[in-house]
C-alpha cells in the first residue's frame, strides 16, 4: 500500500494516511509472524490515539520494528510474548521524535490527490447520515445530510471537512454517553482496566488519559451501532 500523505486538491492533510489502521494492523501481524493474530480493543484504541495525535504512519511502523528488534536482541522467548501494540509505545514515541527532527527544515513530500472521488465522498456522507438517523441523533443526521449535499465544495478542503465531522462525532458521542446506563458504563470501564492493567507502566499520564477515552469511545460506537464519521472510514 502507498504511504503517500492523504491530501486533497492542494490542502495539506497533516501527515495522516488513508489506510492508517490497516497498515498498522498488517505491519504488527507481519512483525509478530502471525497473520491471523487479532488486535484487541485496547490495540485499536491505541492506534486511534496515534492517528489523532498526528503521529506519522512511518514512525508507527518503524517503532513496531524497533520494539520487535529489541525483543529479539534479548535472545529469549520474549518475542513470542509481544502480543499487544502497547509494547511498542516507547519505540513509536522515539521514532516520531526522530522523524520530526529529520524533517525539520526539510522539504515536504509531494502532494497527492485524495484516494477517492467526489462521488465516493458524497456516498460516505449519505451513508453515515442514514445510519445515524433513528438513534435519537436526528439533528446530527441532518447536519451530515447538509454536508453530503455540498460534497463537491468540501472535497476542495478535506482538512476542514474532517474537522466538521470530528465535531459532529464528538457531539454524538456525548449524547450517547449521557443516555447510557451507569452500570453499562461501569462494566465498560472495568473491562478496559482489565486489558490495560499489564501495560500501565508503559504509558505517561497523558497517554493513559487519551487511551482510556479512545477505548470508551470505541465501546460506545460498537454498543450503539453508530458509524464512524471520519473520512478515514470511507469505504
Amino acid at each position: 500500500m502507498s504511504e503517500a500523505p492523504l491530501e486533497g486538491n492542494g490542502e495539506a492533510w497533516q501527515g495522516n494516511y488513508f489506510n492508517y489502521f490497516t497498515e498498522v494492523e498488517e505491519h504488527f501481524q507481519r512483525a509478530r509472524g502471525s497473520g491471523f493474530f487479532l488486535l484487541s480493543p485496547l490495540d485499536w484504541a491505541l492506534i486511534e490515539t496515534w492517528k489523532n495525535a498526528e503521529i506519522p504512519l512511518e514512525a508507527v511502523l518503524r517503532g513496531i520494528d524497533a520494539a520487535f528488534e529489541k525483543s529479539r536482541a534479548r535472545k529469549t522467548k520474549a518475542t513470542r510474548q509481544v502480543n499487544s501494540l502497547a509494547y511498542c509505545v516507547q519505540a513509536v514515541t522515539d521514532e516520531a521524535a526522530a522523524l520530526a527532527g529529520a524533517q525539520e527544515g526539510g522539504h515536504r513530500k509531494a502532494e497527492a490527490a485524495a484516494p477517492f472521488t467526489i462521488e465516493e465522498l458524497e456516498s460516505h456522507l449519505k451513508r453515515i447520515a442514514g445510519e445515524t438517523r433513528g438513534k435519537s441523533l436526528d439533528e446530527i443526521a441532518e447536519s451530515l445530510d447538509a454536508l453530503a449535499q455540498n460534497a463537491a465544495v468540501h472535497y476542495a478542503n478535506l482538512e476542514e471537512l474532517e474537522q466538521r465531522l470530528t465535531a459532529l462525532e464528538e457531539k454524538a458521542l456525548a449524547q450517547l454517553r449521557a443516555a447510557t446506563p451507569d452500570e453499562s458504563l461501569f462494566e465498560a470501564r472495568r473491562r478496559m482496566e482489565d486489558e490495560l492493567r499489564p501495560y500501565r507502566s508503559k504509558f505517561t499520564a497523558d497517554q493513559l488519559a487519551r487511551l482510556e477515552r479512545q477505548f470508551l469511545d470505541r465501546w460506545l460506537f460498537e454498543r450503539s451501532g453508530l458509524p464512524r464519521f471520519s473520512i478515514f472510514y470511507l469505504r
